[in-house]
């Protein structure tokens, strides 16, 4: 094909194309948006052909302003940080939560319900807080949330809320990857850390209601329990992800599997550990602060549950069948 040829059979897609530039360019909405991408592809082979038939400067030059004026577009328009966390928390994360709906249970499971049964447990047998966490950390516990001691009346300076903000983070992210990691140990490691910390935390609970401190500590841990706890029981159902991957690859070899299993939990690893940051951020500065009243307190930490579980339950279902 001539070079007049080449201009006449495709001068009107150029045409089109550089006025959808011009009209791109000024940030107008534009119809057609959507077969861009497939324009810009045959801009790019024209000035590929150009190049080889060798045909004038002005031809080739006029091509590669359409080509690198396309490639602006296109690929600023793809690379939306903020919009890929955004569809990473509206929809990417509970997909991935749902897609491994029985790996969630069990683990919910293992950590609510041997937490329920310490508790019952410690309400039928007080003594048996003592077994379960230690005398020293039975009574740390009391001193924490006697609400007649010195500290349940005066709120923290703005430095030592920042301090245990750090501790908070460190010490969740840390039970968080244990509960995670240790999945590689056939799944038994994350069994082992569900039950402990469920056990612990039940008992903890128990004793603290036997001895009628249970209003200073509900109104605690309420807030940022919502996040917490669901993401210790999401860090275990991750692990599990990998144990039966060693277990059970399949026809696949076990670090293949492993591999393989481990991308596809990676999701729920960014999602338990934005939770857990979020945790750490409300036990800092909102579950210890004494200027909000305990009745405020249980209230909102009431509805985080109910949007922590609605939000799993439901979110990014619209459009997922597409």
């Amino acid at each position: 094909m001539s070079q007049k040829g080449f201009q006449e059979k495709n001068a009107r897609l150029w045409r089109e194309v550089s006025q959808l530039l011009d009209i791109m360019d000024r940030g107008t909405p534009v119809t057609g948006g959507d077969t861009f991408p497939a324009r810009y592809r045959q801009i790019c082979q024209h000035l590929a052909l150009a190049r080889h038939r060798r045909f004038s400067s002005e031809v080739i030059e006029g091509l590669n302003r359409l080509s690198l004026r396309g490639h602006q577009h296109l690929y600023a328009r793809r690379f939306r940080p903020f919009q890929r966390v955004g569809d990473f928390i509206g929809r990417d994360l509970p997909r991935a939560v749902r897609r491994e709906w029985k790996l969630v249970v069990l683990a919910i499971a293992l950590f609510f319900g041997t937490g329920a049964a310490a508790d019952v447990a410690v309400h039928l047998k007080p003594d048996l807080a003592y077994t379960i966490l230690g005398p020293g950390m039975v009574a740390q516990l009391e001193m924490m949330y006697d609400p007649s001691s010195d500290h349940f009346l005066r709120e923290r300076a703005s430095d030592s809320d920042l301090a245990m903000f750090g501790f908070y983070i460190r010490n969740n992210i840390g039970i968080g990857f244990r509960t995670f990691a240790s999945g590689l140990l056939l799944g038994l490691g994350s069994i082992f850390f569900l039950v402990f910390n469920g056990v612990f935390m039940g008992g903890a609970a128990g004793h603290i209601d036997v001895v009628g401190y249970g209003s200073t500590f509900y109104s605690f841990v309420i807030g940022h329990g919502a996040f917490e706890l669901t993401a210790i029981a999401l860090a275990g159902a991750s692990g599990l992800k990998l144990g039966t991957a060693v277990l059970a690859p399949g026809r696949r070899s076990r670090a293949l599997a492993l591999l393989e299993e481990g991308k596809r939990a990676v999701s729920i690893v960014y999602g338990f550990t934005g939770m857990l940051v979020i945790a750490a951020f409300l036990e800092a500065f909102w579950s210890s602060s004494t200027l909000v009243p305990a009745t405020v307190k249980l209230i909102v930490g009431g509805v985080f549950w109910v949007l922590v579980i609605a939000y799993f339950a439901f979110a990014g279902r619209r459009g997922s069948a597409a």
